[in-house]
Formats: structure tokens, C-alpha cells, sequence
């Protein structure tokens, strides 16, 4: 079957499939973030934060970033009292990127509030469809070693 008959009944291919839905996704996460007052890739840096303070180094690899790109992301988030730089307790010549308290409380709402929209998504799927959707997608997700860049439903992440 054609690209042109799939499109035609409601169907794409793997590759439109995926490319789609990230572009779905990153729209309601940007969406998320303008409401929250951030950018989206502040929204990215405090949900990785959520789960542990993380060294420069760590961090630009989490979150695919040269390390100026990554400087400019950190000092800006911490002008605006979201972050700070602490001492990392394990090399004294190096730093952590941490939570402020009201970075934390941030990072929780913009979380919240933007994992519900994204779980409405597949509102029109039933629960094995959702459950399947997960399994292919977790599946996909690990094969290509994604960074565990955003917290699981139970707090760990994933």
C-alpha cells in the first residue's frame, strides 16, 4: 500500500508517525512552558532537575547541549531564581546545577500540568491500544538509548 492510499484511510507511515507526534508533543510541551512563563528548554532543564542536582558535564549530555549552549541555559535559569550552582561535593573544582526552592515549585506545576495534557493525547485510544502505544514506544525509546529526561507517573525517571 502506497504512502497516498495510507494517508487516504486514516493511516501513516512509521516514519510520519514518529515525526508527528514529536512535533505534537513538543507543541504542547512549548505550549506548557509560555504559560509557565519559560522557555522549553527551561521546562527541559527543571524536569531533569526534578530527580537529582546534576554536574555541567552530565547535564549537556542529558539534555544534548554544547556546553556554551548549556552555560547560556543555566544563567539565564538561574537570573531568574530557578536554579543555582552549588559546590559539587564529589570534585571541589567542579559545580552542580540544583533547584531553587522556587525552582522546585515550578518544576512540579510546569511537570503536572504538562504530563496531563500529553497523557490526553491518546484520548481516543482504548486501554489496550494506550498500553500498546507505551509498549512500542518504551521499546523504541530504549533500543536508542534516550536520556531518562523526564519523571515516570510514579517519580523515577524515565
Amino acid at each position: 500500500m502506497g504512502e497516498k492510499n495510507a494517508a487516504e484511510d486514516g493511516r501513516l507511515g512509521v516514519v510520519a508517525a514518529l515525526v508527528r507526534a514529536s512535533f505534537l508533543v513538543n507543541s504542547v510541551y512549548a505550549e506548557s512552558a509560555r504559560e509557565y512563563g519559560i522557555t522549553p528548554q527551561q521546562g527541559q532543564l527543571l524536569c531533569v532537575l526534578m530527580g537529582q542536582p546534576y554536574g555541567m558535564g552530565a547535564l549537556g549530555s542529558t539534555l544534548g547541549l554544547a556546553k556554551s549552549s548549556l552555560t547560556g541555559l543555566v544563567d539565564r535559569t538561574a537570573r531568574n531564581g530557578l536554579v543555582e550552582r552549588e559546590p559539587d561535593p564529589e570534585d571541589s573544582r567542579a559545580v552542580r546545577v540544583a533547584l531553587t526552592p522556587q525552582g522546585a515549585r515550578l518544576a512540579q506545576d510546569f511537570y503536572t500540568e504538562t504530563c496531563r495534557r500529553v497523557d490526553r493525547l491518546p484520548d481516543g485510544l482504548s486501554a489496550e491500544e494506550r498500553e500498546l502505544l507505551a509498549g512500542l514506544l518504551g521499546r523504541v525509546v530504549l533500543d536508542n538509548a534516550v536520556p531518562e529526561v523526564f519523571l515516570t507517573a510514579d517519580g523515577s525517571t524515565g
